[in-house]
């Protein structure tokens, strides 16, 4: 890591506390919720959907459906309850409504004429006191393999969490929490989690260079929050705290496991990009998935800017987004310090090539 990657990632430091402040908003409602669970992955066999996704709608118990199944004459599309709420051809997009608002999530089954089925839900899943807390699965590899829904999740800030919230998440077998957050970050707004949850600190930015500054410009911000990804790639503390969370990746106990942050989009967005890049996720739907917090977290972010004087929220506002150009900036760190991803993997994650292939065992469906 270069002099400058060093002192821009002590900027993007003081960044991160003050983001803590300047993101917090009111979390989006949901109503409530009942009993619900970790879904099964049943299907062994090759799954013919090369596209697939659950859009949950703005009224309660609607929800778009959306696939691409080349070659397979037909697709239901049934709930939990095996009750067949769609279906068509090798491609459709149905709108369902009229589904239960209570609860916790809504699962599907694409069952298609011949190969394997795949049961997905809305990516999103909605709390009271969190905007961006999302499954990490529901994504196809390379290889035409599906990342499994319900086993790994990403959040934006947990001290918010309702009691209604926390339940929901013992329903759905949350089972351990990693923090990456910073100490002054965890003192100021301490996780609320269920009781029983395995609570483990992994704390990216720790140990980082005094800054004495901030951005004076939107650029500044905009270098500052690309180098800070770079750190996380080579820092020696982002280092030690992602190996720390892709080995409870690789534990057999460790499935309901999530990683957060403040806003859920630098340190978790590159947590992420890492789980599914080891996967066999393609680059293109990595960044989506990186992209996406600017959608959830729109409301919050807008409410955050409308609240600064006009000139400070111009140079905040690079600090609140993500944008293509910083998840590029720590793949080209990847590239630049350590060669080649898997060379990434064993180096900085400590993943060796027996535990990537038994995490994707694990992981993946199809």
């Amino acid at each position: 890591m270069t002099h400058v990657t060093r002192v821009r990632a002590a900027a993007y430091t003081l960044s991160a506390a003050l983001l803590a402040a300047a993101a917090a908003a009111p979390a989006a409602t949901a109503a409530p919720h009942h009993s619900s669970h970790r879904p099964s992955h049943h299907s062994t066999h090759r799954i013919p959907f090369t596209q697939a996704v659950v859009t949950a709608t703005g009224t309660p118990g609607t929800y778009t459906l959306k696939w691409s199944a080349p070659g397979v004459r037909h697709v239901a599309v049934r709930t939990e309850d095996g009750r067949t709420v769609a279906a068509g051809g090798s491609s459709g997009d149905v709108t369902v409504r009229g589904l239960s608002a209570g609860v916790d999530r809504q699962w599907f089954d694409f069952v298609p004429s011949r190969g394997g089925s795949l049961r997905l839900a809305d990516r999103l899943v909605k709390l009271d006191g969190a905007v961006n807390f999302r499954d990490a699965g529901g994504y196809r590899t390379r290889t035409g393999q599906w990342v499994k829904m319900g086993e790994i999740y990403r959040s934006d800030s947990l001290d918010k969490l309702t009691a209604a919230d926390q339940a929901k998440l013992r329903r759905l077998g949350l089972g351990t929490d990693f923090d990456l957050r910073m100490t002054s970050e965890r003192e100021a707004a301490p996780d609320k989690v269920p009781s029983g949850v395995d609570y483990r600190v992994a704390d990216v930015l720790a140990g980082s260079d005094t800054f004495t500054g901030m951005p004076k410009t939107a650029d500044e911000a905009a270098t500052m929050m690309a180098d800070g990804e770079r750190f996380m790639v080579s820092g020696g503390s982002a280092r030690t705290a992602y190996a720390d969370v892709f080995s409870g990746m690789t534990d057999d106990d460790d499935r309901g496991l999530l990683f957060h942050c403040t806003a859920g989009k630098d340190r978790t967005g590159w947590a992420n990009a890492a789980l599914l890049t080891a996967i066999g996720v393609p680059r293109e739907t990595v960044m989506a998935d990186y992209l996406a917090s600017n959608h959830y977290r729109a409301e919050a972010n807008a409410a955050a800017l409308a609240a600064m004087p006009p000139e400070q929220a111009k140079v905040y506002k690079p600090m609140l987004d993500v944008r293509a150009e910083y998840l590029n900036a720590g793949f080209d760190e990847v590239r630049d310090e350590f060669g080649s991803f898997r060379a990434y993997e064993a180096q900085a994650l400590k993943i060796s090539g027996r535990e990537l292939q038994q995490l994707k065992a694990e992981l993946l469906v199809g």
